[in-house]
């Protein structure tokens, strides 16, 4: 990305949580211990998954993926943003904006279309399982993860390419925490109603585009279960879905609220504390929400303990 010389040496400032009245200290630690869970949660199950042989299966791979992909997300947008609640001087430099807006976009496309691939995933579990084996192969798998990776980091290219060259000569506070691509653009000095649609009309492709395979996929889902004549068969199907289902349903709501919207509708921090769910809370949550109603994980940790106490021993 080509910068101009008004570009240059432009930084911005964040306003962050002006709304709270908490000291920086306490605001510091909280983030500070979520980023810490977040991490140490999401290496466990990569670890976990990758080690276990009990959980070598499609699901459990593109569970430790996803594990990756939250690590990324958080780490996008809370190093920073724990710097700058310490920090006198609440700015970024515009490329490490810009850098900060692409990765942070580009991880929550690959999040979207990784969850879609894991509804497909179930579906295929519970609808063809005489075919599960034979269609979500290792290479298959492998191959629909890189995927995810790169429509990510591809389709998010060009609104980012055109808002690195807009001007900006008004106001350079971003009413943020990091470098949304909304509160940015509402600071050039050019006419951005075209950007503005073309981002909306992006957003809502990948948004409503991968959260329709998810809601397609569960319908059939839904239909397998009810099918199925035993409590207990019904219990161990639904079972199997319940933590992704979970997942879909935090993340694609406050995503959908936040980016497929009329802008008339927005409210800076609404949309503060709505980003906060899905680029932060919801993936420190999925550690947990995959751990705790999944009885192969939980099996699978205790295993790894155990055989921990067992080396330290002898």
């Amino acid at each position: 990305m080509l910068l101009t010389n008004q570009t240059e040496n432009l930084e911005f400032q964040f306003l962050g949580f002006s709304f709270l009245v908490t000291s920086p200290i306490f605001s510091f630690l909280f983030f500070l211990v979520i980023y810490i869970f977040n991490i140490s949660g999401n290496t466990v199950i990569i670890i976990i998954t990758r080690l276990d042989a009990y959980l070598q299966k499609p699901m459990y791979f593109f569970l430790g993926n996803l594990s990756l992909v939250d690590i990324s997300f958080t780490t996008t947008t809370l190093p920073k943003l724990l710097n700058t609640i310490l920090a006198q001087e609440k700015t970024i430099s515009f490329v490490g904006c810009i850098m900060q807006m692409y990765f942070f976009l580009a991880v929550g496309v690959t999040e979207s279309f990784l969850l879609a691939v894991m509804s497909y995933d179930r579906y295929v579990a519970i609808c063809n399982p005489l075919r599960y084996t034979m269609v979500m192969k290792q290479e298959a798998c492998t191959f629909m993860v890189l995927g995810c990776w790169m429509i990510g980091l591809l389709s998010v290219l060009p609104p980012v390419v055109i808002i690195s060259k807009l001007p900006f000569c008004q106001s350079h506070v971003i009413n943020h925490f990091f470098c949304d691509i909304s509160p940015v653009i509402q600071l050039s000095c050019s006419d951005v109603h075209n950007l503005e649609m073309f981002i909306f009309f992006t957003a809502a492709m990948v948004i409503l585009g991968t959260f329709s395979v998810i809601v397609i996929s569960y319908v059939h889902i839904l239909r397998s279960i009810l099918s199925i004549t035993t409590q207990t068969g019904k219990k161990k199907a639904f079972s199997t879905c319940a933590s992704h289902l979970t997942s879909v349903l935090i993340y694609f709501g406050t995503i959908i609220f936040m980016y497929i919207r009329p802008k008339s509708k927005s409210n800076l921090d609404l949309d503060k504390t709505t980003s906060v769910f899905y680029s932060i809370v919801t993936p420190t949550l999925n550690p947990l929400i995959y751990s705790f109603r999944n009885n192969e994980m939980k099996s699978a940790l205790r295993r790894t303990v155990l055989k921990q106490i067992i080396v330290q021993k002898f």
